[in-house]
């Protein structure tokens, strides 16, 4: 019996092996991005392998609202355009983009970098929890709109988050137009600005 022949050069299989960490990316469309990689022209890999660079240092959170951010505070709580009045709570900065995407919300935004569960041993400290509850009260908007995909872990933060803030503001929750499971970044940008629409008072 002779030695295993392995298909990829080792410094391709080790690309595709980290390319395979990535979400969503299995080893079939792994292998295809890693091929496709060593097909484009030196000058554009080393584009891309230094915008990956730049974008893990230079990225950082938003020292209000704590969203994705080059600057210590990020373009939307820095706009003067924004509502002041209305904050958004999300669970990730994917669903800022989304809900800026539909371009009916004028406000700022909180977010809490996860959702309380349990199982996977993220309480609220692990979360932005008390950031939110100072910045709401000193600040004292008018209202709070809780923007949490509606999964177990979404209904269990968004009563918990909920709870902590009636007593500063009004607090409601957008209406969903989605299956609950669903996820936030997933949804259309109609199906968004209709649940934006559709919010109630949180019970």
């Amino acid at each position: 019996m002779g030695e295993k022949t392995t298909v990829y050069a080792r410094p391709l299989a080790r690309l595709i092996e980290q390319l395979q960490r990535l979400p969503g990316v299995g080893p079939k469309t792994a292998q295809r991005l890693a091929l496709h990689i060593l097909k484009r022209s030196e000058a554009e890999v080393q584009a891309l392998a230094q915008a990956l660079i730049e974008a893990k240092q230079q990225v950082g959170l938003c020292s209000i609202c704590f969203h994705l951010s080059a600057e210590p505070t990020c373009e939307i709580c820095r706009n003067p355009n924004r509502d002041n009045n209305i904050i958004c709570v999300v669970a990730d900065s994917r669903d800022v983009i989304a809900l800026e995407k539909t371009r009916e919300y004028k406000g700022k935004y909180h977010v809490l970098g996860g959702v309380i569960s349990p199982m996977e041993g993220i309480g609220p400290e692990q979360l932005t929890v008390q950031p939110l509850v100072r910045r709401v009260s000193q600040q004292k908007p008018k209202e709070v709109i809780l923007a949490i995909s509606p999964s177990v872990e979404g209904e269990t933060t968004t009563l918990y988050v909920g709870q902590l803030l009636k007593p500063f503001t009004r607090v409601t929750r957008i209406a969903f137009g989605l299956p609950v499971g669903g996820d936030l970044e997933y949804a259309d940008e109609v199906t968004l600005a209709r649940a934006l629409e559709g919010r109630r008072e949180l019970d």
